[in-house]
């Protein structure tokens, strides 16, 4: 169906309802379609843990007693958040993998014939890829827990640290959908790995900055993913990194802000490039 095909369709669709009904109509019906396939198939996200389950038995384990934390403090404990900002993280590579499987199945060109809001297809995903990530934070928490890992800084505190982490997921998830709508092949998504990898390693999330080498440390430091991580172990209670430079000083202020700079930047970006693909 070409673009003045539709014109008719999308304006008796406004006529009837408006563009803000349809708009979340359409994003429900989005979200709907991706939450049905991972209740079909909730091996994958069974699968999307693997990682960072072994690399807590990894580091917290095997090279746990070799680590340090800055000040002191268990290892394991100072671990955890990391491993929760990790896994936030590397997530938005799942949704580019996803987003461009459904490109390379013909279901974004199904999407673009019909007269769906511009916008129902990034935050359909997007809605639906948080709600996943909610439930892969929630297996990650308990496993911790059953390995002794505790959250001190009280029950408020641990859902604040817990909303932190959903909120970097929601400004990454816009990041995987422009990718995924940008690059060609589920190959070629996967390959960014390579990329995505570094970029959690090169952070708080594993090693306090203080202790890597000056310059390194600072790109660790303004990482946003580092603030995160540092925000939510002041929550929980547990050993933090530490660090004198502003943006660790600030990690609580700074874990809200970057992802809503991301968000800022990505949503629109999502969005276009899906207009665009439709001309």
């Amino acid at each position: 169906m070409t673009t003045l095909e539709r014109k008719p369709a999308v304006t008796g669709r406004l006529r009837e309802h408006g563009l803000a009904y349809w708009a979340v109509s359409d994003s429900w019906n989005t979200t709907r379609r991706v939450l049905t396939h991972y209740r079909r198939s909730p091996a994958s996200i069974v699968w999307q843990l693997g990682f960072p389950i072994l690399s807590v038995l990894l580091y917290g384990y095997i090279f746990g007693s070799a680590m340090k934390v800055p000040g002191g403090g268990d290892y394991r404990e100072f671990l955890m958040p990391g491993m929760f900002t990790m896994t936030m993280t590397m997530g938005f590579m799942n949704t580019a993998v996803a987003v461009v499987t459904d490109a390379r199945k013909g279901v974004v060109d199904r999407f673009r014939s019909m007269p769906m809001a511009p916008s129902a297809f990034a935050s359909g995903r997007g809605v639906a890829d948080l709600v996943v990530a909610a439930a892969e934070l929630t297996i990650l928490a308990v496993t911790a827990l059953l390995i002794g890992w505790r959250a001190g800084g009280g029950v408020t505190a641990a859902l604040g640290a817990f909303g932190l982490l959903l909120l970097l997921r929601f400004g990454l998830i816009w990041v995987g959908v422009w990718l995924g709508l940008l690059v060609p092949t589920p190959e070629a998504a996967g390959g960014l790995y390579a990329v995505a990898f570094p970029l959690t390693m090169i952070s708080s999330t594993l090693v306090a900055p203080s202790l890597m080498p000056d310059w390194l440390g600072t790109v660790a430091a303004w990482n946003p993913i580092s603030s995160t991580a540092t925000a939510t172990r002041e929550l929980f209670g547990n050993p933090v990194a530490g660090g004198s430079t502003w943006v660790e000083e600030h990690a609580l202020l700074m874990a809200v802000v970057w992802p809503l700079v991301i968000t800022l930047v990505f949503l629109p970006l999502a969005v276009r490039r899906f207009r665009r693909l439709s001309r």
